[in-house]
């Protein structure tokens, strides 16, 4: 299969040379989430870590952007990663919300309570005050398009350590996520004099030299309200092709670094004592969309019974996982049941449906032979998952013609043009199962697009939208995927690994978050 594959993928590239077009940029911010990086040179030169004696951190980051503004665009992800900035909450390895910054929060209908910790402060000594963090919510409110909810609410401080937020005429059950994401880091808002190069935050590292669109330099924070801070310092260099952190990991330039490529997994894995690799399942789907508007039912279920996404994650050679559900394993929503690949049982259900092979080998109906249109783009490895599923398809006798497009959302996604169409999105924002129920499930949602419709269904999405016991939630979004899974409306294919390569002794570059935005904290250690 994969050297079929490899000439298929040549034929295909030649061609997207000319029909997906050379600039994704459309397609990058509908299917990365977290914004596209500023083009820039790689460094000329790295240090040499290796045998340096100092107690500092250099890795390589593939993205850098030209500011550091917590609060705006997507760069709170990377001051984040930095060790610069913290939330009131934060993520733990099974997507939890778990206290940071703040201990607790209780929600009682449209009121949420939340208590800060004992001796926050930020870098400079000042100590994080209730109104503090609540100037910090306006803030992103007023910068963030994403969280412009927030202007909506009504803020109180009974206390220096006390925030009462009243959501109005909602309940709004996702808060402590929300505040959990790294835009809602904190910031010395009255001390900060230059937002873009040196955010005063909480965090256990400041910013000791940061270069716009490139490298990054940090330090500790003496003032760290969280106890003692391992590292003396990191130093982020960017570097956005894979072939030079690979090189620069194999010289001992530097320590460690995630976004792993197939390539380099293959080299660290085959010298186990030279590199230690940790992967786990990312929140970053792979998924497909049905049309039930053009397929009928006995031909989607044959699709989803064909599909293989054990075969598929095997050709990606460790940088996706088979997905089992829209959401990571470790989650508790993420319990739901998928039909084991059975290219046997589909035959059967299309010939059970009136379906039989034409001389071709074709499955054919009154005369009429079943060629379906796939359509993707050509980004996040949705080029190989067409050619791949286009080839597992044939073979149980189910033709299909591959349609590329530079932007889906101003094509198929917008049009509804296609019988089954590639598409990737982070399905879990902020450790909550609602985000991409909503926007691919709900009445009207914007990826519903598939013909997907189930009075069931939505009514359980309402309950969910207002619904505040975590458990309660979990057990709603079960439910509400299950309807989708036994529909065939969707097929979801695999969830793109975090995958993170350490020298042996470097821990806690969160090497077991299935998040994007987390990296250096007070507990990392080389």
């Amino acid at each position: 299969m994969k050297k079929t594959l490899a000439l298929l993928l040549a034929c295909t590239m030649t061609f997207g040379l000319f029909g997906c077009g050379g600039n994704n940029a459309s397609t990058q911010s509908a299917s990365s989430d977290e914004g596209t990086a500023a083009e820039t040179e790689a460094p000329a030169e790295v240090e040499t870590s290796e045998d340096s004696g100092d107690n500092i951190l250099r890795t390589a980051a593939s993205f850098a952007y030209p500011s550091l503004d917590v609060h705006k665009e997507y760069y709170g992800w990377y001051t984040s990663i930095y060790g610069i900035s913290e939330s009131l909450f934060k993520f733990d390895e099974n997507s939890t919300v778990v206290p940071c910054l703040a201990k607790e929060a209780v929600a009682d209908g449209i009121l949420w309570t939340i208590t800060l910790n004992d001796g926050v402060k930020f870098s400079d000594g000042d100590p994080l005050t209730a109104e503090m963090v609540v100037k910090n919510i306006q803030r992103v409110a007023e910068e963030n398009g994403r969280f412009d909810i927030y202007k909506d609410f009504t803020y109180e401080t009974p206390d220096d350590k006390t925030i009462v937020i009243d959501t109005g005429t909602d309940v709004y059950p996702t808060l402590k996520g929300d505040l959990a994401s790294p835009e809602f880091g904190m910031i010395d808002l009255d001390d900060t004099t230059d937002f873009d190069n040196n955010p005063i935050c909480t965090g256990p590292f400041v910013i000791k030299e940061f270069v716009p669109e490139g490298d990054v330099t940090v330090s500790k924070n003496e003032n760290y309200w969280g106890g003692d801070v391992k590292l003396d310092g990191a130093v982020f260099y960017y570097m956005q092709e894979d072939d030079p952190k690979l090189l620069a990991m194999q010289s001992g330039e530097i320590d460690c670094y995630n976004s792993v490529s197939s390539a380099a997994l293959e080299v660290y894995n085959a010298e186990p004592d030279k590199y230690v690799v940790e992967s786990v399942p990312g929140t970053r789907l792979q998924f497909y969309i049905l049309n039930e508007n053009r397929l009928d039912d006995a031909v989607r279920e044959a699709i989803n019974l064909t599909v293989d996404k054990d075969a598929i994650a095997a050709y990606l050679e460790g940088t996706v996982s088979p997905a089992h559900a829209p959401y990571p394993d470790s989650t508790a929503y993420a319990k739901v049941t998928i039909p084991a690949t059975d290219p046997a049982k589909a035959a059967s259900v299309l010939e059970a449906a009136g379906y039989a092979k034409n001389g071709e080998g074709i499955y054919e109906k009154d005369g009429k032979p079943v060629k379906i249109n796939i359509a993707y783009y050509a980004a996040r490895s949705l080029d190989t998952l067409a050619l791949l599923i286009q080839e597992q398809l044939k073979a149980v006798g189910i033709d299909s013609e591959l349609t590329c497009e530079e932007d889906p959302d101003a094509t198929y996604i917008a049009t509804a043009d296609f019988d089954l169409a590639l598409y990737c999105m982070i399905s879990d924002k902020c450790g909550d199962p609602l985000y991409f129920i909503d926007s691919t499930l709900a009445d009207g949602a914007y990826y519903n697009v598939g013909g997907f419709k189930s009075d069931e269904c939505q009514k359980m999405i309402e309950e969910l939208r207002v619904e505040t016991d975590s458990a309660k939630r979990a057990e709603l979004a079960n439910k509400i995927i299950q309807i989708a899974i036994d529909d065939n409306a969707f097929g979801y294919v695999g969830l793109f690994n975090h995958t993170t390569v350490l020298k042996p002794g470097v821990s806690g570059f969160a090497e077991k978050m299935s998040f994007d935005f987390y990296g250096i904290d007070a507990n990392t250690t080389k």
